[in-house]
């Protein structure tokens, strides 16, 4: 017993650990195709189930999408990373930082794809969460919520107080 529960307190570190790396990758790989490219690659094989992390490997292809110059698989790798992001935010829908993710999808996709549906949703559930989060999440979300054009001055000051 003593044996497992080391195994998982492990394991939960070693995530809690990668996940301040993956959010300043996901960041940077907004910025150029090449960053986007090394943040889908350092993502493109994981398959554990931690749905954070599985809902940053799905925005590493929809960012991978971003620079296809082939449309069919500019098509399939959006598909693909909107299908893991929507398949996270299902299996942990009151988890904020994937409502992030979601967000910062919709709020940077062109109108044409009519994939904007949940902005509001996942701001509520952002702000209705923020100050039980981890002072590392908080962080990243004041500095996404600083730079976003989705939320109101208001939802704003709300985080940012």
């Amino acid at each position: 017993m003593k044996v497992l529960l080391t195994f998982v307190f492990s394991f939960f570190f070693l995530i809690a650990q990668e996940l301040p790396d993956v959010r300043e990758n996901y960041y940077a790989a907004s910025k150029t195709k090449k960053n986007a490219e090394e943040f889908y690659n350092s993502l493109s094989k994981y398959n554990k189930e931690n749905k954070t992390l599985l809902a940053y490997k799905g925005a590493a292809k929809v960012l991978k999408s971003r620079y296809s110059p082939d449309k069919k698989q500019k098509k399939e790798l959006f598909i693909e990373g909107v299908k893991l992001v929507e398949n996270s935010v299902k299996d942990e829908p009151g988890n904020p930082e994937i409502r992030l993710i979601r967000l910062s999808i919709q709020e940077n996709t062109p109108k044409f794809l009519k994939y904007k549906s949940n902005i509001e949703e996942d701001k509520k559930i952002i702000i209705a969460t923020f100050e039980k989060q981890s002072k590392d999440l908080r962080e990243y979300i004041k500095i996404y919520t600083r730079i976003s054009k989705a939320f109101t001055e208001k939802e704003k000051q709300s985080i940012l107080k």
